[in-house]
């Protein structure tokens, strides 16, 4: 008997949110609480405070930028790993923008108040001001990241380069820290809102030790999964059947993903997200990929008795998603992995009506099981195959393969671009936010 699978609280998640409100205006509040009056009209003092205010702010923003990805479970669960990601690039302006005007503003506020230049300033603070040199070679490796995360450079880099670079990020807030005690006018002088502040910083630490380090490396030791079997389901695609001990104990609802890290010499060091293309079958977990970059296209390779790291599950892309009693299932090429998952996690009965898209016949990957789960649930399978001109989603086909749509939840999975245009003709046709659910496969 499978465990039972968590469900998302979105009372949890709320309460998360006010929380993080609460702190960003407690955070706030501390740079006007350390400022009197005389220090304010004092020379440079309007610019120092406005420095002290950007620099808090900054770094409040930059630990909630830290949390989002930490996958925090009672707040994952509800927003989705998309959802993480969509709030943590939308905030990542922000606390680069914020901090990098502290560091102007500060020094323009001490070179006023002690009546010298700006450039003689700088010097003075990186030489004799204690951790301010280091604070600033954080600032820069947080400016760096900024620019590598632009979408135009962005684009052109390798995931796994992408992805070291943006560890430099824990490293920056990390050498960062000291400076923040020992020359903030919130903290100097004031040991309570030290031990608050240092408070915050590790709690941050230890969520990101815990959710993103420890938890994986516990439930990796008691499932040690190893590479069973690599087996071809088409045209560059393979499903990698994995074995392990205690799989009737991992809690996975369909359409969850796990991000999986095989043990190899050139593979160990990277860890990437592949959705589960059928429930857990213990002793065996197996997912499906399509060999589109150097570590999908690596896993055709991988030899019985790989040792296999896992992370996870996440992901809000299951039926506790669901409002409506029945669903349309959409998925676009290799996205059907996590609509088969799905599509086994639900009800006997629940009547799905599924649509299938590809390019060419031999491209529907897993049609046969995917066929079968629907027969089960009497459902309807939709197989439209051909170029986008040929036999594309539109407004009229989507509407003459689904008439009830306006009645159905909606799960869309595959590839970026056929997810938004998707989601795009789904709220065209009069389908509510609320019942559009959407995995985005970025190949």
């Amino acid at each position: 008997m499978r465990p039972e699978v968590p469900r998302p609280r979105p009372a949890l998640a709320r309460t998360a949110l006010a929380v993080a409100g609460i702190g960003l205006g407690a955070t706030t509040a501390l740079a006007f609480t350390a400022e009197t009056a005389s220090q304010f009209t004092a020379p440079g003092g309007a610019a120092t405070f406005l420095g002290s205010l950007t620099g808090l702010v900054g770094t409040y923003l930059a630990l909630m930028m830290v949390l989002l990805v930490s996958r925090i479970p009672a707040v994952e669960r509800v927003l989705g790993q998309d959802g993480l990601l969509r709030w943590h690039r939308r905030l990542a302006p922000w606390p680069i923008s914020l901090l990098v005007a502290h560091a102007l503003l500060i020094t323009v506020g001490y070179a006023q108040a002690a009546r010298a230049g700006v450039w003689h300033q700088v010097g003075v603070m990186l030489t004799k001001y204690p951790d301010v040199l280091t604070a600033t070679v954080g600032l820069g490796i947080m400016c760096f990241i900024g620019v590598v995360s632009l979408r135009a450079i962005r684009s052109r880099l390798r995931r796994e380069t992408w992805w070291l670079i943006h560890l430099w990020m824990y490293l920056a807030l990390a050498i960062s820290f000291a400076h923040v005690l020992a020359l903030g006018p919130s903290f100097v002088g004031h040991p309570l809102t030290q031990v608050v502040w240092s408070v915050a910083w590790a709690a941050t630490a230890g969520l990101v030790l815990c959710y993103r380090f420890g938890l994986p490396l516990v439930r990796s030791m008691r499932h040690r999964l190893v590479v069973a079997e690599v087996r071809s389901e088409g045209p560059g695609v393979v499903s990698v059947i994995c074995r392990g001990r205690h799989l009737d104990k991992l809690a996975v609802a369909g359409g969850q993903f796990f991000c999986w890290r095989f043990l190899t010499p050139r593979m160990w060091w990277q860890a990437h997200p592949y959705t589960l293309s059928a429930l857990p079958q213990p002793p065996y977990l197996r997912l499906t990929v399509k060999g589109v970059g150097d570590h999908s296209a690596a896993l055709a390779k991988l030899r019985p008795g790989t040792k296999v790291v896992i992370e996870g599950p996440y992901g809000a892309f299951t039926r506790y998603a669901q409002y409506r009693k029945r669903a349309l299932l959409v998925a676009g090429g290799i996205g059907v992995t996590a609509l088969r998952s799905l599509l086994e996690d639900l009800p006997r009965n629940s009547a799905p009506v599924v649509v299938l898209r590809a390019t060419r016949a031999e491209d529907l990957v897993l049609a046969k099981e995917v066929a079968e789960l629907v027969r089960y649930r009497h459902g309807r399978l939709h197989e439209v195959v051909g170029t986008r001109e040929q036999a594309g989603l539109d407004d009229k086909s989507l509407a003459r393969l689904v008439p009830d749509l306006r009645d159905r939840d909606l799960y869309i999975c595959g590839p970026a671009g056929f997810v938004d245009d998707t989601v795009d003709l789904a709220k065209r046709l009069g389908v509510p936010d609320e019942a559009i659910h959407h995995e985005a496969y970025v190949l």
